[in-house]
């Protein structure tokens, strides 16, 4: 009784030391503030937005439409008014060229390319050049924002920028990576686009369907997809998929064009009557793909030792794969269950981890490492 007395007696004085010291703000004294948009709806000014889809259907291209857009103040793809005006663009791409892809591209959108930089690499010290990486080096992506006065930063595709520490499938990782990017663009009051590509998983819903963790549009205030429209396999829609800020605006329509140029130009051709997890409904996902694509994550996420059977699971469930792929991967690299007791515990107590084989899978799995490197 006596323990007891004491034990709520320090807990008092603790809370009552608290109360002098507490430093919450009331929401009384919060100014409000209105979210300001660039293009409303799909980018707001100061956060982070994503574009899913997969490859070949014009992402790049219809970003860099817009980059267009933004950099000469022009009416955005549904007919809104552009609000800021023409303002500065920074363009991180990992995937295409700047003068026989980018470039031309941006001429025949019409672009002003006085407001446009590119920023994809960086020198690496020894006479060579490295990609940006994200979270390492994003005060010079910064000091480009502000040199260029941009209001809009596209990065393309995401996965490339993050370091070799960031493992995309893994939450924490990716939360840590994106924060501080998040901070630039509340900072700066730009717009920040990351494009990616979609997971090989068999899910319908559009969330879950991004590539890497569930982290990347759980960080971002809005998302997109891009798919084919299922009566027009000419034709592409732009649809939300999520949007922390206001109402779903209307899915849109677009084609694609050789322009003048031979470049690839964007021709928006109004409103879509799907939505995002219609799309996805239309899309048949291949089976072997998504296997080689657990296949990856799990070598990933083993390379550096057992892992809880447990938290493999959830985060293969965070990845989109379904645990039908993940016993399927697991068959085929080889992975190997096994027991591991409670140091000191009793006779069934522990828990089951996941390891790679000694040799063969750990292997593939350095060579996966190296190339990922290597495209960074």
């Amino acid at each position: 009784m006596e323990n007891g007395q004491r034990v709520r007696g320090v807990a008092t004085a603790h809370i009552q030391a608290a109360k002098r010291t507490a430093s919450g703000v009331l929401l009384s004294e919060v100014e409000t503030e209105q979210v300001s948009w660039l293009w409303r709806g799909w980018l707001a000014l100061g956060k982070l937005s994503v574009m899913d889809g997969d490859p070949g259907l014009g992402k790049s291209a219809t970003v860099l439409d817009i980059a267009a857009r933004v950099s000469t103040g022009s009416a955005f793809p549904d007919g809104s008014h552009n609000e800021v005006g023409p303002g500065g663009v920074v363009i991180l791409s990992a995937e295409d060229a700047l003068s026989d892809t980018i470039k031309p591209r941006l001429e025949a959108a019409g672009a002003d390319l006085e407001r446009i930089a590119s920023l994809s690499m960086l020198p690496d010290g020894s006479g060579h050049e490295r990609l940006l990486s994200i979270p390492e080096d994003l005060v010079h992506l910064e000091a480009e924002i502000e040199r260029m006065e941009a209001k809009l930063v596209i990065v393309d595709p995401l996965v490339a920028f993050f370091s070799k520490k960031v493992d995309s499938h893994k939450d924490q990782d990716v939360r840590r990576a994106l924060a501080p990017l998040a901070a630039v663009a509340d900072r700066t009051g730009t717009a920040v686009q990351l494009v990616r590509h979609l997971s090989k998983g068999e899910g319908k819903n559009p969330v879950y369907r991004g590539g890497g963790s569930i982290g990347i549009i759980g960080a971002a205030r809005i998302g997109a997809l891009v798919a084919k429209d299922p009566k027009d396999e000419e034709r592409r829609v732009l649809a939300p998929v999520k949007n922390n800020l206001a109402v779903h605006p209307k899915s849109l329509l677009y084609t694609l064009e050789e322009a003048p140029n031979g470049a690839v130009r964007v021709v928006w051709a109004g409103e879509s009557e799907y939505s995002a997890s219609e799309l996805l409904q239309s899309v048949r996902p291949d089976r072997a793909d998504a296997r080689r694509e657990a296949e990856d994550f799990l070598l990933s996420l083993l390379s550096d030792g057992p892992v809880p059977k447990a938290q493999v699971e959830e985060e293969a469930k965070a990845a989109n794969i379904s645990e039908s792929t993940l016993r399927r991967a697991k068959t085929s690299l080889g992975v190997i269950p096994e027991r591991e007791n409670a140091v000191g515990g009793e006779r069934g107590t522990g828990r089951w981890v996941w390891k790679l084989p000694a040799t063969g899978a750990t292997d593939r799995g350095v060579q996966l490492h190296d190339v990922q490197g290597a495209q960074r």
